[in-house]
C-alpha cells in the first residue's frame, strides 16, 4: 500500500510517517519504480504501535526501545516493565509540577481584586520571580516565595 493507504490504516498523518522515517524508528519502505513507497501490513502495525506509545507520552528514544523489545520474542517482560514504570515515575512527576503550577496560579487569582485598579498579585508574583540561577534551588514551576502548601491550595 502507498503512504496515504498506510496512513489511513494505522491513523498515522503522512506527515508523521516521513517524520518517524527520517529519525529512523521506522525503516523506509522500498518503494516503486516511480517512487512511491510501498507499506506492507507489518509496517502498518508498526506505525499504530507507535501511535499508542505516542498516545501515552512516551518519547522518540522510549519507542525505539519498545519497537525493539517488540520486534524481539525473546525479550524479557521485565524489560518492557522497567521501560513503562519509569514514564509512569515521569509522567507523576509531570502532573505534581502541573498541580503546582496550578496551585500558584489559584493562589495568585484568589488574591487579584480583578477590578480598575493597576494593583495585581499575579503580575506582581511574575516580577518578583527568582532569577534562572536562583530558581534552580526553588521548586521547579513555583514562584519564588509563594509556596501554595502553605495556602491551603
Amino acid at each position: 500500500m502507498i503512504i496515504g493507504d498506510a496512513s489511513k490504516a494505522s491513523g498515522v498523518s503522512v506527515k508523521m510517517i516521513r517524520y518517524y522515517e527520517s529519525i529512523g524508528l521506522i525503516k523506509p519502505p522500498p518503494r516503486t519504480e516511480s517512487g512511491y513507497r510501498v507499506y506492507s501490513d507489518n509496517d502498518v502495525h508498526a506505525l499504530r504501535f507507535i501511535s499508542q506509545a505516542r498516545d501515552l507520552g512516551f518519547s522518540v528514544e522510549q519507542m525505539e526501545d519498545l519497537l525493539a523489545l517488540w520486534r524481539d520474542r525473546s525479550r524479557a517482560s521485565a524489560d518492557v516493565k522497567a521501560i513503562a514504570l519509569q514514564h509512569i515515575e515521569a509522567l507523576q512527576e509531570k502532573a505534581r509540577a502541573l498541580e503546582a503550577m496550578s496551585n500558584t496560579l489559584q493562589h495568585l487569582a484568589d488574591h487579584c481584586q480583578g477590578d480598575d485598579r493597576p494593583d495585581c498579585p499575579i503580575i506582581e508574583g511574575f516580577a518578583t520571580a527568582a532569577a534562572p540561577a536562583a530558581r534552580k534551588r526553588q521548586p521547579r514551576f513555583g514562584i519564588t516565595g509563594i509556596d501554595p502548601r502553605a495556602h491551603g491550595h
